[in-house]
């Protein structure tokens, strides 16, 4: 029991869904899951953008691009994509052939908050 005689765990649920925050710090736990996303927050600072096909400020990033920085075969690089974007932690447009992703501020923010709130 804390000192207002509530047990530790009692009202946090009211606050807080912890497990959406554990699978989203799941998906963010991989060094390379973690390093995309981080790239993507200055898509322009971090990917060669005369080469894509779409504005990275509206769309995003080409899956060819991320994987070609990334350097691991794009069958893994699209399941890393698909786990952040499952999580919410990007967004996805199709723009013919190619995938662009695009960070998702808002579910960024969102992790951040209920971290702070669990912690």
């Amino acid at each position: 029991m804390s000192e207002n005689g509530r047990s530790h765990s009692e009202g946090y649920s009211d606050r807080v869904d912890p497990g959406g925050v554990v699978d989203a710090l799941k998906v963010l736990a991989h060094p390379v899951r973690l390093q995309i996303l981080q790239w993507l927050r200055d898509p322009r600072a971090e990917f060669p953008i005369e080469r894509g096909i779409a504005d990275p400020d509206e769309y995003g990033v080409c899956i060819k691009q991320i994987t070609d920085k990334v350097g691991l075969a794009q069958s893994t690089v699209s399941a890393f994509m698909r786990a952040l974007e499952r999580e919410g932690l990007v967004t996805s447009t199709r723009i013919g052939k190619w995938t662009h992703y695009k960070r998702n501020e808002k579910r960024i923010a969102e992790i951040r908050s209920q971290v702070a709130t669990l912690i």
